[in-house]
């Protein structure tokens, strides 16, 4: 199914997401229609090159890499860069060579997008993550299991194999299409890397079928948390509304992630989890994806969740968000 989501930049570009959710493997795709020249990555110096690390060298010490050589090595020799990310763990980032480019904005983000990540989350997760950069569409698609028609706008993807409930995922990896960074330029590249990191950390606590508003609204929060992005910029069309006096009846339902209302539910969901972390506290929100994320729950449910959480039923918390909106425009 599609999802989208939309937000201005801190530098006011818009951009616009899609997320392609998979039963089996939990996958999250953002992505950017906005079009940017090549020339917004880095050029790799002379110390960036010598990092690089050959698959044949990579290949013998990371069992993790033999999942995408499968897929990789029929469309040409892969680069592999190791970075060191968490509590003395390392991550790993593969691509082909024509890919430099976003390597090494991915590279150069990666131990950062992993601290923040954790920071919020905690240290119950790998801490270290497969990040590969496709060359064509085709790989894409193979890398995330998804089909031939596959949305060519889709930007990233995080990806698990499936897994019984109680277990630790596997196969893991987050996976960008060979025009993420055209299409969405280094502090794009930034945001996707968390957004789809935190649906790394959280997929073991994650079910399938939890709604939407928690998941991709926590994992909208995380990407934001702490880059200094205002309200309007995080969340233009909900800003919008809310001047005309449009306020948000409820919260958005998974339905209203795909088709023509998508940015507007990502929006509100990001607004519900910062609500939560202002009101309540980050910890209080990240238990509150615990106990939303662990089952597929209805509006009953949710009710009593949240009368657990926070001591108000469903129709309290709602209209306490809805008033916390409206403060956000003053």
């Amino acid at each position: 199914m599609g999802r989208f989501r939309a937000w201005l930049s801190a530098r006011g570009r818009f951009q616009f997401c899609l997320t392609v959710g998979m039963v089996t493997a939990l996958t999250g795709v953002c992505g950017a229609l906005i079009l940017l020249p090549n020339s917004v990555l880095p050029k790799p110096n002379a110390a960036q090159a010598a990092s690089v690390e050959s698959y044949a060298q990579a290949k013998s010490d990371d069992p993790r890499l033999a999942a995408v050589r499968r897929t990789m090595e029929p469309f040409g020799a892969l680069v592999a860069r190791r970075v060191p990310t968490g509590d003395g763990k390392e991550s790993i980032v593969v691509g082909h060579a024509q890919q430099d480019g976003e390597m090494t904005v991915l590279e150069g983000e990666l131990g950062a997008a992993t601290d923040a990540v954790t920071q919020v989350w905690g240290t119950d997760w790998a801490q270290s993550t497969v990040v590969v950069v496709a060359s064509n569409p085709s790989e894409f698609a193979a890398l995330v299991h998804a089909g031939a028609d596959m949305p060519t706008e889709i930007a990233a993807a995080s990806v698990a194999d499936p897994f019984a409930p109680g277990t630790t995922p596997t196969g893991q990896r987050v996976v960008f299409s060979p025009e993420s960074g055209r299409r969405v330029g280094p502090e794009g590249l930034r945001t996707l890397l968390r957004h789809e990191l935190t649906h790394v950390a959280a997929r073991a606590k994650t079910a399938d079928g939890a709604p939407l508003w928690m998941l991709e609204g926590f994992a909208d929060y995380v990407a934001q948390h702490g880059q200094g992005h205002r309200f309007v910029d995080i969340a233009p069309t909900l800003t919008a509304r809310l001047r005309d006096g449009d306020t948000p009846a409820d919260l958005p339902t998974d339905r209203e992630f795909g088709g023509a209302q998508a940015a507007y539910a990502y929006e509100r969901a990001w607004s519900v989890s910062e609500y939560v972390a202002e009101k309540y506290d980050q910890p209080k929100l990240v238990d509150l994806y615990r106990r939303v994320a662990a089952a597929k729950v209805d509006a009953a449910g949710e009710d009593r969740i949240l009368r657990d959480a926070f001591g108000v039923g469903r129709a309290d918390f709602v209209n306490d968000w809805r008033a916390w909106l409206r403060r956000q425009i003053g």
